[in-house]
């Protein structure tokens, strides 16, 4: 078992290199084809910080551990929602726009409702998937309309990436994501199988926690130097691409059954989301004691997974 461990942390460790390797290169050229900025923050960013989960629960669907690949994504918006947004708010109280409290947060609600609503029937069909990806396209396509009527008052003197260097990035953060995410399912079956543990709980655990080391650093790093906006708006995003792309484009190729995820643990998924909705209202600020309540109701919810173990 120990050496299906050192698998797995290999493997979360290629993911997470990867996918920053990956979207350093998209940028850069996307940069050099003079793509706007606001336009490569709302696409490559957004999508490069979530391709650990969608690459985890791509080939988990593929190798028939369909468990494991939802659980993945609903423990990783779980662990953004109430971990990630309690950890940074506990760091420095988040201010949350005007325009995230009636757009983001309730687009990102009704995308955990959706879900919730399909895996009632423990399976999550070709249909179910595809309505994800529509809403997923209806989104962007809002969102990137909004942005173009905001300036644009990003630098434009940075240095551009060289399209051969972009390039060689790029490829290198592609093999580096499909090689870890391989390993990393492989080891996380092997382990779950070794200590009697479902593949939806270890979705919903480790396997959660480690695709979604990227939105912690990123969030929690932008709430300690005030950016609150980055870290609420990297930890929806996140969420919304999750749900709508990653199950949508993964159920479009390989549908999946579903019996190791309950229903506490897409009540926890909605519940969250309704609580931060809550919080954000108030003086649409995210308070110290507010996000001490979520981290303390995440840990929780992980100690209701473990006692259920036993």
């Amino acid at each position: 078992m120990w050496l299906h461990l050192l698998f797995v942390l290999i493997g979360i460790m290629l993911v997470l290199w990867g996918a920053d390797r990956l979207t350093d290169g998209a940028v850069g050229l996307a940069e050099r084809m003079n793509i706007p900025q606001i336009v490569i923050g709302l696409t490559i960013v957004a999508m490069g910080t979530s391709m650990p989960e969608f690459c985890v629960s791509f080939v988990s669907a593929l190798k028939g551990t369909p468990d494991l690949a939802v659980g993945n994504i609903i423990g990783s918006n779980i662990f953004n929602t109430m971990l990630i947004v309690g950890m940074a708010a506990m760091v420095t109280p988040i201010a949350i726009p005007k325009i995230t409290v009636r757009k983001d947060i309730p687009f990102a609600l009704l995308s955990s409702a959706t879900l919730l609503l399909f895996c009632l029937d423990g399976h999550l069909s070709r249909v179910d998937t595809g309505i994800l990806l529509i809403l997923f396209f209806f989104f962007m396509a809002f969102t990137l309309r909004t942005a173009k009527q905001m300036n644009d008052t990003q630098s434009q003197t940075k240095k551009k990436m060289k399209p051969l260097v972009a390039t060689v990035w790029l490829l290198v953060g592609l093999g580096c994501l499909i090689a870890g995410s391989n390993l990393f399912v492989d080891g996380a079956t092997q382990v779950a199988a070794a200590i009697g543990v479902s593949d939806a709980v270890i979705g919903l655990t480790i396997v959660a926690g480690g695709t979604s080391l990227p939105e912690l650093a990123t969030s929690v790093l932008a709430a300690r130097k005030g950016n609150s906006g980055i870290a609420i708006g990297n930890v929806l995003g996140s969420n919304v691409f999750n749900i709508l792309a990653i199950l949508g484009v993964t159920g479009m190729i390989s549908p999946m059954q579903i019996q190791g995820i309950g229903l506490t643990d897409l009540a926890m998924l909605v519940g969250s989301m309704v609580l931060l909705w809550l919080f954000s209202f108030t003086k649409y600020t995210v308070s110290r004691w507010e996000g001490t309540i979520l981290t303390v109701l995440y840990i929780g919810y992980i100690g209701f997974l473990i006692a259920a173990i036993r």
